[in-house]
């Protein structure tokens, strides 16, 4: 089994939606990981049909857009537990889904600890595969927030 996924969620063809996606194919290039450790999946917006990739992982991190109400760019990081006590309030389209897969996965036999870095989008109804201004500006923080996580899960 090995020790981390990290998933990027999202729709590229909309704007900010996609900056899950783009940060786990910018983070996959990377000559850091190790790839007996951690592996780089873009999750698109499937994220209830690949619970039973979970069943391969210890952890999973979950790069996603994650509506806060702060400004665009913030970057938040979230536990399972974080999600599930904001059920009433979807911080990210993407969450509820996520959490199924998870009970599915723990259905199957195994339950990987779930965290999610998230940031916050202008918008994620625009037709453009190019993330906002704000977004963008933003950016590299949301990549080392993620770099930051992924480190302390392998190590």
């Amino acid at each position: 089994m090995k020790r981390l996924l990290v998933l990027g969620v999202g729709n590229l063809l909309l704007t900010d939606d996609g900056a899950g996606v783009h940060a786990v194919k910018d983070l996959g290039q990377e000559n850091e990981w190790d790839s007996d450790k951690v592996d780089f999946l873009d999750g698109a917006t499937f994220t209830q049909d690949i619970f039973y990739i979970f069943q391969e992982y210890e952890r999973v991190l979950v790069l996603d857009t994650v509506k806060g109400g702060r400004e665009p760019g913030t970057v938040y990081r979230f536990t399972e537990e974080n999600l599930r006590d904001n059920y009433q309030q979807r911080l990210s389209l993407h969450d509820i889904d996520l959490l199924d897969s998870l009970k599915m996965a723990e259905l199957l036999g195994n339950k990987p600890e779930l965290m999610v870095i998230g940031i916050e989008p202008l918008t994620i109804s625009e037709w453009s595969m190019e993330l906002s201004a704000p977004v963008k500006a933003k950016y590299p923080k949301f990549l080392e927030a993620a770099r930051r996580e992924i480190r302390t899960l392998v190590s």
